[in-house]
């Protein structure tokens, strides 16, 4: 057994010779916030019945460990209004025997004050948690929902040990002021902090490239009042890797400095649609294929270890050469909240 998984463990990888060591897995669409660069304002939901088992997430999984997938990531939507989302990060345990070293969540933290004692318990290695503002009027603008259960989740993941970061999405005319209150709070918390540059996925498709915040002007900001030192050693991480004070910040800077050149992510979302790319203009719908895993998994496995190869193999260059594809066609790739981040 564990021969077959040595020689099974080869990573997929792209025309431009990026291996695969991550995956994130989108266990539904669903969301109880509105944050305006993600969620449309009136959503169509994906249907219920339509979304993947959490046995068949399993097997795809599985599947995918036993092809180099070392990080799991499960995300939304919001994935804690999935019931059922505790006892599929327990049964993910049992893939670190095949070499599986980190099972994530990306969480708006609403409801992580009632989970965050439960993920801990079911091994969950680690939390990204959405905090657009520290404004309670802002964030509601931003959310449409409130802030104190966000903090208050978040008080909650560091009691009990989890480790965790907080995101931040800025935007120009929304929550550029929130730079240098959010750095002060993380700095307090101990926490680390990341910027994330505004994303053309956003529901309602408005986004602008003047709306972007850089990685520039940000740095601009943070110089102004705390020490500032760059971190070398990226590698394949998203965010380029700084030291504010002493203490960790990341910036994620895909619209004027984007990491797709070192990119080692796929995706999946809750009804089967495979994406090698998060800007992807067309997903490769295996939801039959992996439903089938769980009867004839070596015959099944073969057919779809040749479908992903061929479709990963195609992945483009990066960001810049997509939106050029999108603008020249008129395409747009679905919004973020059906993929998640």
């Amino acid at each position: 057994m564990h021969s077959i998984t040595k020689l099974q463990a080869t990573p997929f990888q792209d025309q431009f010779g990026r291996y695969k060591r991550k995956l994130r897995i989108s266990v539904t669409d669903r969301c109880n916030f509105k944050c305006v660069y993600c969620m449309p304002e009136h959503p169509e939901w994906m249907h219920k019945h339509n979304l993947l088992s959490f046995e068949a997430l399993y097997a795809f999984c599985k599947f995918m460990v036993q092809r180099g997938i070392e990080q799991i990531r499960i995300t939304g939507g919001e994935p804690l209004m999935r019931q059922g989302v505790v006892h599929f990060v327990q049964q993910l345990q049992a893939l670190r025997t095949l070499g599986l070293k980190r099972i994530s969540m990306t969480t708006n933290g609403h409801y992580l004050k009632q989970y965050a004692q439960a993920l801990k318990q079911a091994g969950l290695d680690d939390l990204n948690i959405s905090l657009d503002s520290l404004d309670a009027t802002q964030f509601q603008q931003l959310t449409q929902r409130k802030l104190a259960p966000v903090l208050e989740g978040i008080a909650e993941a560091k009691k009990v040990g989890l480790k965790l970061k907080i995101n931040t999405v800025l935007m120009q005319s929304f929550n550029s002021n929130q730079i240098i209150p959010l750095v002060q709070w993380a700095l307090q918390q101990h926490v680390e902090l990341r910027f994330i540059e505004f994303m053309p996925l956003d529901g309602d498709k408005k986004w602008t490239q003047q709306e972007v915040v850089s990685e520039q002007y940000i740095l601009e900001i943070l110089s102004s009042q705390f020490n500032v030192q760059i971190l070398e050693g990226q590698g394949a991480q998203p965010a380029h890797q700084y030291l504010v004070n002493g203490q960790a910040l990341g910036i994620i800077s895909t619209i004027t400095n984007s990491f797709c050149g070192r990119c080692d992510r796929l995706r999946l979302n809750a009804q089967g649609e495979f994406y090698n790319c998060l800007f992807s203009l067309q997903g490769l719908n295996i939801k039959q294929d992996i439903e089938a895993l769980s009867f004839y998994p070596q015959q099944n496995g073969t057919l779809l270890n040749s479908k992903l190869a061929s479709y990963i193999w195609q992945k483009e260059q990066g960001f810049h050469s997509l939106m050029a594809q999108n603008q020249s066609s008129g395409l747009r790739k679905i919004s973020m909240h059906m993929i998640g981040g």
